[in-house]
Parts: structure tokens; C-alpha cells; sequence
């Protein structure tokens, strides 16, 4: 048998092929974490995402595949959790874009459009790591062109595709050195493997084993696995660019005749003007945001592709004169999420327990998201934040590294001001709210904020969920472990021991405040013993204690 067209409906039963093969084998995924902590974020991420994707298309299935591929990219778009579900929609946002205009495709126009993805994608990470799914994308693109070269036959280019993703898969370890200390392949280069091999599966007509038949709805898998899971400051003549530059173009056909519109080229050339450079764009309007000292020679270059509209200039350097001075540190009451006037700034931040979330209210949140190591938010959970805030300039604090990508990529998606602090942790959020300042603008806060995360150690007690050996440390299933800002540094079968240890680790003669969240794995006694250990062992330490009742973590601490 040979395919040497693919339609929109064909197509349509590839990605559903994809996805329940993913979902088939996430708890899999999920096992080839390289940290051995409770939380198995690449499978379930992946699968949620990718489920969002196909059931985005099972609702828009038709004849013509470019249709076709916007729906998967529009329902991956929204889908999205964590770094592994964003890289992967960025894939297909790139792959469906190359097929935008097309009725059905070839095999040189499926091997293009696999390669656009891979360009995509790399462009959407700040710094991109090889030896993850990048690699395994990027490695299988081009083995995809060369075997269009040769056969125009789908089935042999897909065949060729998975070939050369499962060695690439199985090349991850030489690539990075985690891997191969741990003993595993990258779990979101796995990942896409099992989404090609369900492309490949249906090409051929087969059914792969163990594949659901029926897929699963959004809101049956986000509830199976919540049921898994339990649940500073700058100087004003230190800002290079003054003048944050805020403008549209509604393109015109007479001067794009004169001078084609290239997104990249637009992006590129402007860059030189000055930093913060967002620019996002469709057949009609490209949407501008940069950091410049001559937004006049900015203004000039948009305005030979089209007529402006929307704009918007602020001098950076008076609004932060205006500031200097004033204390970084508010405290101020939650808001109500809706408003018939949009107020001038929002808070969203995401956090695990609801302890914690009323922690993060009581400094100012307007709104919390529900998420952390065990359940990632999707890019459209964020969104749909943004808009409940109802503010004209929002801050955004993930809280986590698995949930930074996810924010960013929301913030394309709106139309108000969004800055996303990249909190890595609970406690750095909590610091970046207490630099917060209401009568700053968006880019000092941001710049403020994200200061702040400095400012803090984060520990965290866990435990392991299976044997491993990992920077050194023989760690095995049901052990303690401390995390110091993100390192496994401490590792004990007795919870008591892991946090002493790690405290003691996190605490130095700078040190004045230790904050406790006490989670709901830990007891009053527990809480006691520690405070005591503290208190005995670093009598110049003030102590807090908070009621997190965050899961799978019996304590989250942090010093300043």
C-alpha cells in the first residue's frame, strides 16, 4: 500500500491515532522523569496537551488539511501545560502554519511542514537544551526531507520519521549527562515518539495495542489525575532603553505591494531599536511591544507596512524617578475577580495547597490558580485568569519551572499588559509579591520583582518514588528527600533527619528569616520538632510558620 496524498480527514485520524497512543503511555513518560520527586509532569503534561489538540480536531474534522491543522493548533495552543506541552504545541503551531493554505499535501510538503514545526519550536525556547525533544523533533524533521527525496510515499517518510526519532530518542543520554547518570532517554523526546508512532499506526491502517478506543474528555483525564496526585531595585540611569513602545499596524496592500510582510524580518529589524521585543502578527494587524530609545524611528519603520493604530509610548525613566524612594512592600486586600471597571493592576499566581493560596491572597493575589508539581495549568487556565482579573496590567507568578512557558505563552493570547515574574517556587513568589509596587509600571515591577526571586532559598521535603543514583546520592523508592533550589542535596528514611539536615544546609550568618508551609503530610509534632531543631541550632533566625496544606510536600521552607 502507498499514500502519496494526505487530506484533512486522514490527517484528522493520525492525530487522534497520536494522541491515544500517548495517552496509552503516559504513566511511561511520566517514569522517565530524571528527578525521582512525585510528580510526573512530562507524560501527563504531554497527554493533556495533545488530547486538547485532537479534541480540537475531531470537532473541525473536513476535507481540507490546512483547516485541519489549525484546529490542532489552536487546541494544543490553549491545552498546553508545562515546558514539554508548550514545546509541543509550538511543534504543530509551526507544522500547521506551513499547511495553512493547502487542500491536501504531499510528502515533501509533510516533510517541510514537520521541519517549520522544528524552526517553531526552537525560536519559542529562550535556550534551547539539546538532548530533549527538541533533538528528537529536530533529528526526525530532517530525516523526513531526505525521505521525501526519495519516496514520495508517506507511509515510507513516517516509517523513516519513527526510525530516526527512536535513535535520536535513544542518542538523548550522550547529549545530556543527567540522563545518562539516572539511566534514562529523555521523557519529551518519549514523548513525541509515541505521538509518531500513533501518525505511523494509522497511515498504515493498524491499531496500536493497548490504545483506548474511545478519547478521553479533558475534564475525565484532569480529574484522574488530580485524583493521582492527591493532592529590589534599579537605578533610573541604569534603564538603556526609556521608552516602552506600544503600537499596532492594520497592514495595507499599497505599501506591502512596495514591501512584502515577512514576521521574522519585521522582528529582526526592529530589534535593533532597542529590547522587550514582542511581535505578533495575522493577515491584518501586527501587534508591537519594545523597550526603545527612539520610538519615533520604531513608529516610522511600522508605518511603511501599514497605518498605526493603538499606540502607546511611556517614558520608563520619569515613571521610576517618580517611585525612587517609595517602599516595595504592599500589603493590600484580595480583590473581587470581575469589575465593571478594568482597575489598573492584577495579580495571578499559581500554587498547590489552599493554605498557600490564601497565603498569596492575603499580600495581594486577585487570583490563584490551582496547580503545581502534580498538575500543571494549561495555557488557557491562565488565560482565562488574566481575563477574571479584570485589570488593565497584570503580573503573573507560575511558581514553578514547568509552568514559566505556559504563562508566556498566554500572554501572546491577550490584549492587556501581562508580565510573567519567572518564579521557580512557592516561596520565590511570595518574595516577588512583597516587591510589588502599584504605583510602578509594568517594566519596573517586572524588573523589581523578578530581582526579588533572588532574594530567597527555597527547601522542599519530599519523597522518592523510585530507586535512582542522581548527583552523586544513592537514593531509594519511599526515602526522604531535601531539595535546595532545586538540587537534591539531602537524602534519609527519616523525615525529622531529611529536614534538619536540610535546614541546616539553607541557614548562614546572613540569614534572618526562616518560613515553614506546613503540608498535609506533616504533623503539629513535626512542625514542633523542626522549629525547636531551628531555634536551638540558629537562635538569630526569626521563625514563621504557615498552614499550606500543600500535598506530597511535608514542608516548604524559605530563607532570607
Amino acid at each position: 500500500m502507498s499514500i502519496t496524498v494526505l487530506d484533512g480527514k486522514r490527517f484528522a485520524e493520525m492525530v487522534i491515532q497520536g494522541a491515544n497512543h500517548l495517552s496509552s503511555n503516559a504513566k511511561y513518560v511520566d517514569a522517565l522523569n530524571v528527578f525521582p520527586v512525585p510528580d510526573g509532569d512530562t507524560g501527563t503534561n504531554m497527554n493533556l496537551s495533545m488530547t486538547s489538540g485532537a479534541k480540537e480536531v475531531k470537532q473541525n474534522a473536513q476535507e481540507h488539511i490546512g483547516k485541519v491543522g489549525a484546529a490542532l493548533s489552536k487546541g494544543l495552543l490553549m491545552g498546553a501545560r508545562g515546558n514539554s506541552g508548550v514545546i509541543l504545541s509550538q511543534l504543530f503551531r509551526g507544522f500547521s502554519k506551513a499547511i495553512e493554505q493547502k487542500d491536501i499535501i504531499n510528502g515533501t510538503d509533510f516533510a517541510r511542514a514537520l521541519e517549520a514545526g522544528v524552526e517553531t519550536a526552537y525560536k519559542a525556547v529562550m535556550k534551547p537544551v539539546e538532548g530533549t525533544i527538541l533533538t528528537v523533533a529536530k533529528d526526525a524533521a530532517k530525516m523526513a526531507v531526505l525521505a521525501a527525496k526519495k519516496n514520495d510515499d508517506l507511509i515510507y517518510i513516517m516509517e523513516e520519521v519513527v526510525k530516526e526519532a527512536k535513535a535520536s530518542l535513544n542518542r538523548t543520554p550522550d547529549l545530556l549527562p543527567v540522563l545518562k547518570e539516572v539511566g534514562v532517554v529523555d521523557s519529551g523526546g518519549q514523548g513525541l515518539v509515541f505521538v509518531y508512532e500513533g501518525f505511523l499506526a494509522e497511515l498504515k491502517g493498524e491499531q496500536l495495542p493497548d490504545s483506548p478506543t474511545v478519547l478521553p474528555t479533558m475534564d475525565e483525564l484532569v480529574s484522574a489525575e488530580h485524583h493521582r496526585s492527591v493532592q529590589g531595585h534599579i537605578n533610573t540611569e541604569d534603564i538603556v532603553f526609556g521608552y516602552c513602545t506600544e503600537f499596532m499596524v492594520k497592514l495595507e496592500e499599497k505599501k506591502l505591494a512596495k514591501k512584502p510582510f515577512s514576521e521574522e524580518t519585521f522582528r529582526q529589524d526592529l530589534s535593533k531599536f532597542g529590547d522587550s521585543l514582542l511581535v505578533i502578527s495575522d493577515d491584518e494587524v501586527v501587534k508591537v511591544h519594545i523597550h526603545s530609545e527612539e520610538p519615533g524611528n520604531v513608529l516610522n519603520y511600522g508605518q511603511s507596512y501599514g497605518s498605526l493604530i493603538n499606540m502607546k509610548i511611556e517614558n520608563m525613566r520619569q515613571q521610576h524617578s517618580n517611585i525612587v524612594g517609595e517602599t516595595h512592600s504592599v500589603l493590600k486586600e484580595a480583590a473581587p475577580a470581575a469589575k465593571k471597571e478594568k482597575k489598573e493592576y492584577g495579580i495571578v499566581a499559581v500554587s498547590m495547597g489552599s493554605g498557600v493560596a490564601d497565603l498569596f491572597k492575603s499580600i495581594g493575589a486577585d487570583a490563584v490558580i490551582e496547580g503545581g508539581q502534580t498538575m500543571n495549568p494549561s495555557t488557557e487556565d491562565i488565560v482565562k485568569a488574566i481575563k477574571e482579573v479584570h485589570a488593565h496590567k497584570i503580573m503573573i507568578l507560575p511558581n514553578n519551572k514547568n509552568i514559566i512557558m505556559a504563562a508566556e505563552q498566554a500572554v501572546e493570547l491577550c490584549d492587556e499588559d501581562v508580565a510573567v515574574i519567572p518564579s521557580k517556587t512557592v516561596p520565590q513568589g511570595l518574595s516577588a509579591m512583597l516587591a510589588f509596587n502599584p504605583n510602578a509600571d509594568l517594566a519596573v515591577n517586572k524588573k523589581n520583582m523578578s530581582e526579588a526571586l533572588q532574594h530567597v532559598k527555597t527547601g522542599q521535603i519530599t519523597f522518592a518514588v523510585r530507586d535512582t543514583t542522581i548527583d552523586g546520592l544513592e537514593i531509594e523508592k519511599d526515602d526522604f528527600m531535601g531539595i535546595l533550589d532545586g538540587k537534591i542535596v539531602v537524602k534519609n528514611k527519616d523525615k525529622k533527619v531529611t529536614a534538619n539536615e536540610l535546614v541546616g544546609q539553607m541557614i548562614d550568618d546572613d540569614s534572618e528569616i526562616v518560613t515553614i508551609l506546613k503540608g498535609l503530610d506533616a504533623s503539629e509534632e513535626d512542625v514542633a520538632e523542626l522549629v525547636s531543631f531551628i531555634e536551638e541550632r540558629f537562635s538569630n533566625v526569626e521563625v514563621e510558620i504557615h498552614n499550606g496544606q500543600q500535598p506530597l510536600y511535608p514542608f516548604i521552607i524559605a530563607v532570607e
